[in-house]
């Protein structure tokens, strides 16, 4: 029943045209002796406000202004609280999830790793004798052979104590000469004594006598022969100290650094310390960079894995190569914060001419294929603790936590356990657990961690964000 209403009137009017009587009066109204009164909300247009139909009957007592507004707020609440029902009875809203479909592809696993070109074989020329540098024949980038003149250090000194050792040596040779012939006459003297004695010319003194005197000359011999060739080693030390003065290649190769300018002095320190390596020659022939990889991707880094390999310096070209080499001891690095890596080597099969030593080089180290095998994206793959019943514990070394995927199943998730195996750049191969074309959840993160088994998902609406689903 709608009642005509008066909106110039105030709240709490009462019509006029309506009397206790008045058969449009609601029912409760008549025979009270008081007028209807209906309430115009105060913030509401009219016909809203007719439309709760809300009709008050005037006992002669003026209803208060604030239990009008508990009126109000009671029926909103109770709209409110069936809203709230409906909204209950139609359960919870699905989750808008990206969808990946379990696929079959062949898988490669690499391990990238960055390191610096280097050469095979190289040789650090540090001085071995101190000296001024009076010559240096060669520049940085200059190919050399075998037994070629690099530079020279100073060798007046060295040249001197050579020609007096030579000196000395002429000298002691003269001496041995003199002591073998004073030997071989007193050895001739005592074997005439010897005879004389015997036919009882001399007396039995003067026999001991030469003697004694063949012996004396024989210990003057063998110390002279000594002597001579403490000077032969003397002469060749110093022989020795004056060809080092004379510097030359060792290798076939390139001077690939140099260190060092006319004139400045060479130092002797210890071996291949940076202040005393002179020249380095490199033989680039043969090319071997050397990769730092990360201590979780060693272990499946070995000898004979193929290799393919990006130089800095030669864009868009790639070059194949092999490991050669894996440290067995990490590299040491002066921060202990720093990530522990391990030095590999890798030869390059077909350097390109002209490269240098210390190029920057990325390389991917095939560790393994897997033709047609079960993939998945990385990014669907979760990891969650292993479900027991309550007061239940896992027994001693048992796992604590499970791999596994959502699989989609008539618009509701629930989760299976699969096994993994070879991990390829983008995708991830799954040994058991599924079979392949199945409809799994790949993202994003935040859904992936809060779906519960049962849950309803709907396919996000593209441009939501995340990688695009894998058909």
């Amino acid at each position: 029943m709608k009642l005509p209403l008066d909106s110039s009137r105030g709240v709490g009017e009462v019509d006029d045209e309506l009397d206790g009587n008045d058969d449009r009066a609601p029912r409760g109204c008549k025979g009270r002796g008081g007028p209807a009164t209906r309430l115009a909300a105060p913030d509401a247009g009219i016909e809203n406000f007719q439309a709760v139909g809300f009709v008050l009957c005037d006992t002669g007592v003026t209803m208060s202004r604030r239990k009008k507004w508990w009126i109000i707020a009671g029926v909103t609440a109770v709209v409110l609280a069936g809203a709230g029902a409906m909204a209950t009875l139609r359960g919870p809203k699905p989750v808008a999830v990206q969808i990946a479909t379990v696929g079959h592809e062949d898988l490669q696993a690499k391990v990238t790793a960055n390191g610096k070109v280097q050469a095979q074989r190289k040789v650090d020329i540090s001085a071995t004798i101190p000296g001024q540098v009076t010559q240096l024949a060669v520049r940085e980038g200059d190919a050399v052979t075998k037994g070629q003149f690099l530079l020279q250090i100073d060798s007046v000194n060295p040249r001197a104590a050579a020609r007096s050792s030579e000196f000395s040596m002429q000298a002691l040779l003269r001496d041995l000469d003199g002591a073998r012939s004073a030997r071989d006459q007193a050895v001739a003297d005592a074997r005439r004594a010897e005879e004389n004695s015997r036919a009882a010319i001399i007396p039995e003194a003067d026999l001991q006598r030469a003697r004694t005197a063949a012996a004396t000359a024989e210990s003057t011999l063998l110390a002279a022969g000594r002597r001579v060739e403490q000077a032969r080693a003397t002469l060749e030390g110093a022989q020795d100290n004056l060809a080092k003065t004379t510097v030359r290649s060792p290798i076939d190769g390139i001077v690939t650094a140099r260190r060092v300018e006319e004139g400045e002095v060479a130092v002797i320190g210890v071996q291949n310390s940076p202040g005393t390596v002179l020249l380095t020659i490199s033989d680039m022939s043969v090319v071997e960079p050397e990769m730092e990889v990360d201590e979780t991707s060693i272990p499946s880094v070995a000898v004979g894995q193929e290799a393919r390999i990006r130089i800095d310096a030669y864009p868009n070209q790639t070059f194949q190569g092999t490991v050669t080499e894996v440290g067995s001891s990490p590299i040491l690095t002066a921060s202990v914060t720093e990530a522990i890596k391990f030095k590999v080597k890798i030869r390059i099969d077909n350097p390109p001419k002209g490269i240098k030593p210390g190029l920057s080089v990325q390389a991917d180290i095939l560790t393994g294929f897997a033709p047609q095998a079960i993939t998945i994206p990385i990014q669907a793959l979760v990891l969650r603790e292993i479900e027991r019943k309550p007061g239940e514990q896992p027994a001693k070394g048992a796992p604590r936590d499970e791999e596994g995927v959502w699989i989609i199943d008539g618009g509701k998730v629930r989760f299976q356990v699969v096994k993994t195996g070879m991990l390829g750049e983008l995708s991830l191969e799954v040994k058991d657990g599924l079979k392949g074309g199945e409809k799994i959840v790949s993202g994003p993160f935040r859904a992936l961690r809060m779906l519960k088994a049962g849950d309803a998902v709907k396919p996000e609406e593209p441009g939501k964000g995340g990688p695009p689903a894998r058909s």
